[in-house]
């Protein structure tokens, strides 16, 4: 900016810089903080002109921060993390984790277990609020997109904390019907992900292992696929944990089968000491130890 002088910064007007540059939408921000759009606009003018910086730039498809404003993101999380410290402390409130934790996780995992484990998180902290987002691609956790990601694979990211959280293993499974076709050798009809995502590595492992078989439903991820298998459609390679929550289907003797993948939850590195954020990853890691026989192979 021009005018670089610089005056005292208003926390109210972090806040709401915290909440653009997480969400990157100033209608996300605007209801993440129950406040108008013109009140969210008007708070990123005042911080710019508080820190004689261009922290914010609008783009046709959101909002997205300047250099400045991603140094500025980092030094408002701190400022954020430490006002709860300060809160908890002033009330005597050691327990009493308060604030929203993004968590990004794949489709299928966040339908078909973690939204209903993560739900628990609410109900013993009443103060913290979580969102659960779902994306079949890695986000960017350095970008603010997440707070929290949950992956499967080993990652290489950069200042990121990775824990393993265990394993997820694979098995056929279908009707009773196209199970018993198998076993009486009758060629397997496959369901599997659709042209989008047909770069998945289940997909491409399953087009390498079964190259002239039909596949006869497409779907984008695990639980539709799941749900394609138990109307009668063919036999879906699915993790166990959807497998066996789905009673109309079973275990069909199909083989081999893919390497079972690694699943890891993951938070930067200077997030590593946020109450609400450690609560959060400690309660991922148990809920996976805890239910690792629905996993595993």
């Amino acid at each position: 900016m021009a005018d670089r002088k610089r005056t005292e910064v208003d926390w109210q007007d972090v806040r709401v810089f915290l909440a653009l540059g997480r969400y990157r939408s100033l209608s996300a921000a605007a209801r993440a903080l129950q406040v108008n759009h013109a009140t969210i606009a008007r708070r990123i003018q005042s911080l710019e002109h508080s820190m004689g910086e261009k922290l914010v730039e609008r783009r046709p498809d959101g909002y997205v921060l300047t250099p400045a404003g991603e140094v500025a993101l980092q030094a408002a999380t701190g400022m954020e993390a430490a006002a709860q410290t300060l809160t908890r402390a002033a009330h005597g409130e050691g327990e009493d984790l308060r604030g929203l934790v993004r968590i990004n996780a794949p489709p299928a995992l966040a339908h078909a277990f973690l939204a209903a484990q993560l739900a628990k998180v609410t109900v013993a902290h009443p103060g913290l609020d979580i969102d659960l987002a779902t994306d079949l691609h890695s986000i960017s956790l350095s970008r603010r997109q997440a707070d929290i990601a949950v992956r499967l694979g080993r990652p290489g990211d950069g200042d990121l904390i990775a824990r393993p959280a265990g394993k997820m293993a694979f098995g056929f499974y279908g009707t009773r019907q196209h199970c018993a076709d198998v076993e009486q050798g009758l060629p397997p009809v496959f369901i599997s992900f659709d042209e989008q995502h047909a770069g998945m590595p289940e997909s491409n492992w399953l087009v390498q292992q079964f190259p002239r078989a039909r596949f006869a439903f497409r779907a984008e991820n695990q639980v539709l696929q799941a749900t394609a298998a138990r109307a009668g459609a063919g036999i879906a390679l699915l993790p166990h944990y959807i497998g066996r929550q789905v009673p109309e289907l079973q275990p069909c003797p199909l083989a081999p089968l893919p390497p079972a993948r690694e699943i890891f939850v993951l938070i930067r590195g200077q997030d590593r000491h946020a109450a609400p954020i450690r609560a959060v990853v400690q309660h991922l890691l148990d809920v996976f130890r805890e239910n690792r026989a629905l996993f595993a192979a």
